[in-house]
């Protein structure tokens, strides 16, 4: 008996505002989802970066997550220095790298590391790195990711 009017004004404020709330979840969901590799992305940024520059120097250093690694060399024997100038340097698969871009990155089923796609010197094929969540160190990827097309980059 003592209801209040129906007022369609504030009615269609509590719908917007709803609606906006839901937006704003769904979106900032999507961008965290695609955030989630930011930062090995910048670890591989910084790797080819200091390739590009020539200073394989430093690109070993993000390799190896470990700025100080000419003050231990013999935790290093696996992969050397001479071995990754091999592989990476002038003479390697991918030559001097004048260019690069990262393309994308996939968190593979076990989620301990993360591909990263990254195109060199506009080649058609890719390089894949693995960069290891827990310490950022890098690797070769055990494996290829496609990437590239809208519903990918939608859905990576």
């Amino acid at each position: 008996m003592d209801a209040e009017p129906y007022d369609p004004t504030r009615e269609r404020r509590r719908r917007k505002l709803i609606l906006t709330i839901v937006c704003v979840l769904l979106l900032g969901s999507w961008v965290a989802y695609h955030l989630r590799n930011h930062s090995e992305r910048i670890t591989a940024r910084k790797f080819f970066a200091a390739l590009e520059k020539q200073d394989y120097e430093t690109a070993y250093a993000v390799w190896l997550h470990d700025p100080e690694w000419k003050q231990h060399l013999a935790k290093y024997t696996t992969y050397a220095f001479n071995d990754f100038y091999r592989d990476w340097g002038p003479g390697g698969e991918w030559g001097l790298i004048k260019s690069y871009h990262v393309d994308c990155s996939l968190t593979p089923g076990g989620g301990s590391g993360v591909i990263v796609q990254v195109t060199i010197n506009q080649r058609a094929e890719h390089a894949y790195v693995w960069v290891q969540k827990s310490d950022h160190t890098l690797s070769f990827s055990p494996q290829e990711i496609e990437c590239g097309n809208w519903w990918t980059w939608i859905t990576e």
